[in-house]
Order: C-alpha cells, then structure tokens, then sequence
C-alpha cells in the first residue's frame, strides 16, 4: 500500500472528515431546534433519539479522529524547530 501521507493529503483527509462531522452535527442542531418532538421519541431502552444521536456524535468524532490518525501516519509535518539559545554548537 502506498503511502499518500503528504502534508497536503493529510489537510484535504483533515477537511473531509471536518465536512463530515460538520453536516452530521448541523443536522442535530436543526433537528434539536426546529423538530423537537423528533429528538423526545424512545429510541431504544429507555433513551430518547436527543441522547442517542448526541452519544452517536461523540463516537463519531473518536471514530474520525481514528481514522485521521491512522491514515495521517501519526505524523506531524511541522516545521523544523530552531536550535535553543542554549542548544547545541
């Protein structure tokens, strides 16, 4: 498998997952502020749709993250950082 882990593969791979997140979190709030009735229906054991979507977007968010991390090689491309005044010769 070729490695595609270029800081600007990485920035696009970061922009996607961002875009994700973004419609499914905006799609809560729309459906928190404007369909209240939807968000109090039982979802399952007792849970109302509120607490499971909004559980659902946490794992979501670790599950990109993941992804992020795992396809990004873990790697940060950051500049070099200069020697401290009391650095090496």
């Amino acid at each position: 498998m070729e490695n595609n882990a270029s800081p600007r593969n990485i920035s696009r791979l970061g922009l996607r997952l961002f875009a994700v997140y973004a419609v499914c979190y905006t799609a809560f709030v729309l459906t928190s502020a404007f369909a209240a009735p939807v968000m109090e229906r039982e979802a399952f054991a007792g849970l109302n749709v509120a607490i499971v979507s909004g559980f659902g977007l946490i794992v979501l968010a670790l599950v990109l993250a993941l992804v992020y991390g795992v396809r990004g090689g873990g790697k940060r491309h950051d500049t070099p950082h200069a020697p401290s005044a009391g650095g090496a010769r």
